[in-house]
């Protein structure tokens, strides 16, 4: 039966995927495809999908896809995976609104509270109209950015606390017990 989506490797091509296999230095599916690429080769081996799926342990479908992107988007394509062209979904805070989030952050938390909580700033912004929706912990992501401490007693950004000397804490006693040194006798 005729393949759809036959692999006919050049020496060039060959050669690099041997030596790909030989130095072993590429990610595991790397490996993988330059395997199957190797063993589904028209000029060479020519297995059967179901061979090659069985003999490097992945499924019939994922072989399909390794000579679809052979023949579609050439050899790179075949052994790398696709760059993700855009983002999945578009950031929801940008520099202006990240810093409407840090001015409401900083500023006096609502009446009957004594500081401001990501489930209160969530609500707060949605409110103001700075986004549209938002989760708390978006608004918890984009204040970790800033290392604004919610926690902290003051209302801003926190300074990292310089910590003391470690070496106090390795003694043990305030007194040396010495050995006796002796002599070699020869």
């Amino acid at each position: 039966m005729r393949k759809k989506y036959s692999v006919r490797l050049t020496e060039g091509q060959r050669t690099r995927l041997e030596e790909m296999l030989r130095k072993g230095k590429a990610a595991a599916y790397q490996i993988k495809h330059a395997n199957v690429l190797l063993k589904v080769d028209e000029n060479g081996p020519c297995w059967s999908d179901e061979d090659a799926a069985k003999a490097f342990g992945c499924y019939v479908g994922s072989v399909h896809n390794i000579r679809r992107r052979f023949c579609e988007r050439g050899f790179e394509g075949a052994i790398r995976r696709k760059k993700q062209e855009r983002p999945s979904r578009a950031p929801v805070f940008d520099g202006e609104k990240e810093a409407h989030l840090i001015a409401l952050a900083c500023s006096q938390p609502p009446e009957g509270r004594t500081r401001w909580t990501l489930k209160l700033l969530a609500d707060k912004i949605v409110e103001l109209d700075v986004v549209e929706s938002v989760s708390d912990q978006t608004v918890r992501r984009a204040l970790k950015k800033t290392r604004y401490n919610l926690t902290g007693g003051s209302s801003g950004a926190y300074l990292p606390r310089r910590t003391g000397s470690s070496w106090r804490g390795w003694r043990t006693s305030s007194t040396c017990i010495v050995a006796p040194m002796t002599r070699n006798s020869q």
